[in-house]
């Protein structure tokens, strides 16, 4: 595992920092075992919904503690990394001394839940659109570099199973050099933000200040800065004929929600998937759908239409980059309506919705004996 460097001991608490960081009544469980005497336990970890097991980072922060603490806990993963687990069904047992393992359950808990249903998300992005490279683009949406670490992880194991079950591209890279080497690279991809443009005056010559400061790099250019996405893409790809030759271009749709894309309207990109994915927009869609086929901002519709113009005018081999918003529901609705996209770059396989990623601990067995509270009988071991 790659770490993001020391820094405050918030990020990867050692043994003398886990008191800080866990909750008070663990604590003070913690005391009164001292004081009444130390059992052999077993806890069961589960999640309330589906997910694809990302533990590593959790197992690797409770063995380096046990380490630290000179004992042993006994880790039964029952799922390995990337395998899919149903809702209720115990990711792993840990078995060792109450006294040592009480105080590390809220650290053990944060590191597993949400790195699981991250992984959970990524996987049917990437299932769904399996000719599609991802780029990890989370770092920016997440709280701290402990959750950036723990997202690009995640992205990771989501990414090698739809490898494996699809023969998916997946995630071929992430933003930032410090989590690359989850993605088997050794440095963060990208090219340029809007600000680049709004530094040169216009997207042509942004393009020229980046390509003559990283000659060697492929050139991919954001387009929707001026709202001109045909125009600007077009007048890049004549200025770098070569590069668009050579399928070293690549034009980066991120045009805000607020607008359509130039050129397009609702009639227009209801004409566009009609063209080309009728089936799209037969039968009944509901209002979130209908956006990210036929709406404003990177539509399927948009996608199909940038690829029609760029087509005519002769540049076949200039790639489309596309981002924004692009989660599960949105992926989804790309492969539906074939979306002609090469990239999509994006931080939104993050959990939408934060109350499903709690993980939980329940202590099944003191010393051998079963015992756990009423209703989680389930957890037993079968």
């Amino acid at each position: 595992m790659q770490t993001t460097g020391s820094g405050p001991t918030a990020l990867h608490p050692s043994s003398a920092a886990v008191p800080d960081w866990t909750d008070t009544y663990f604590r003070r469980t913690k005391e009164a075992v001292g004081k009444f005497g130390d059992k052999t336990v077993t806890y069961a970890i589960f999640m309330r919904r589906p997910v694809v097991c990302a533990p590593r980072l959790a197992v690797e922060w409770l063995e380096s503690v046990a380490r630290e603490r000179n004992t042993s806990f006994r880790i039964e993963l029952n799922y390995p990394e990337g395998k899919w687990v149903g809702a209720g069904e115990p990711i792993m047992y840990i078995t060792g001394s109450f006294y040592h393992l009480v105080d590390c359950e809220t650290i053990l808990l944060q590191k597993l839940g949400p790195a699981s249903v991250a992984a959970y998300n990524a996987f049917t992005m990437c299932a769904d659109l399996p000719k599609v490279a991802f780029l990890a683009m989370d770092a920016r949406h997440c709280a701290g570099t402990e959750m950036a670490e723990m997202m690009a992880y995640a992205a990771s194991v989501g990414s090698d199973r739809a490898k494996r079950k699809v023969g998916a591209k997946g995630f071929v890279g992430n933003a930032t050099d410090a989590t690359a080497s989850y993605f088997g690279q050794d440095r963060g991809m990208g090219t340029m933000p809007h600000a680049l443009i709004g530094y040169a005056g216009s997207t042509v010559r942004a393009a020229e200040m980046f390509h003559e400061t990283f000659p060697d790099l492929p050139l991919t250019v954001l387009v929707d800065y001026f709202g001109r996405e045909i125009t600007d893409g077009l007048e890049v790809c004549r200025r770098f004929p070569q590069l668009a030759a050579q399928g070293k271009l690549s034009l980066r749709l991120d045009t805000p929600g607020g607008r359509f894309v130039e050129g397009l309207d609702p009639p227009g990109s209801y004409a566009v998937l009609e063209r080309h994915a009728p089936h799209a927009i037969r039968g009944y869609r509901d209002e979130t759908q209908l956006r990210y086929l036929i709406g404003t901002g990177v539509s399927a519709a948009a996608i199909h239409y940038v690829r029609e113009r760029l087509d005519e005018a002769g540049f076949p081999a200039v790639k489309i980059v596309a981002s924004s918003g692009f989660g599960p529901a949105k992926c989804r609705l790309m492969a539906e309506a074939n979306a002609p996209v090469d990239v999509i770059g994006t931080g939104s396989y993050l959990p939408e919705r934060w109350t499903e990623t709690y993980a939980t601990a329940d202590i099944i067995e003191y010393d051998g004996e079963r015992r756990v509270k009423v209703g989680r009988e389930f957890l037993f071991r079968r």
